[in-house]
């Protein structure tokens, strides 16, 4: 009587018919958020330089901003972060196409937002284990998945 998917996922690889899409994205995810974690504590390094040292008063906000200025900006420009291109995988919306900056933005907060709950935090990445797509919450709110880049 009523729809049980709330997202059309027809333009989307399908991960029954099409698996190599999907196969390995777990974990090449969990490597590339290590990846860009530390590349957010380089970029921050010269703020804190910059700032004479200020910044270390206020270094998770820093540490808040500079990452999701990052995720922002990479994401927008290419659908992956610097970790994500690295373990080349790349996220999508449900339609296929690259995240535009928009999107980027909506994803990148989500993230941020799911970040601040180590619940929250902890069930998104449940999610992507046992999801068919390996979506977290931000992925299943946008309709945005994570996929295998495309040789």
């Amino acid at each position: 009587m009523y729809a049980t998917r709330m997202i059309d996922h027809g333009h989307l690889p399908d991960p029954v018919t099409q698996p190599e899409f999907y196969d390995g994205v777990v974990a090449k995810r969990a490597m590339a958020w290590v990846i860009d974690v530390i590349l957010v504590a380089l970029f921050v390094v010269p703020v804190v330089i910059l700032t004479a040292f200020l910044a270390l008063f206020v270094l998770p906000v820093v540490m808040l901003v500079v990452g999701f200025l990052y995720r922002w900006i990479t994401i927008a420009n290419g659908s992956a972060t610097w970790g994500m291109r690295m373990m080349a995988i790349e996220l999508r919306d449900a339609y296929g196409r690259p995240l535009d900056p928009a999107q980027a933005f909506f994803h990148t907060l989500g993230y941020a937002l799911s970040m601040t709950t180590a619940i929250v935090q902890l069930g998104s990445a449940g999610l992507m284990c046992v999801t068919e797509r390996g979506q977290g919450l931000t992925d299943l709110a946008l309709g945005t998945v994570m996929i295998n880049r495309r040789a």
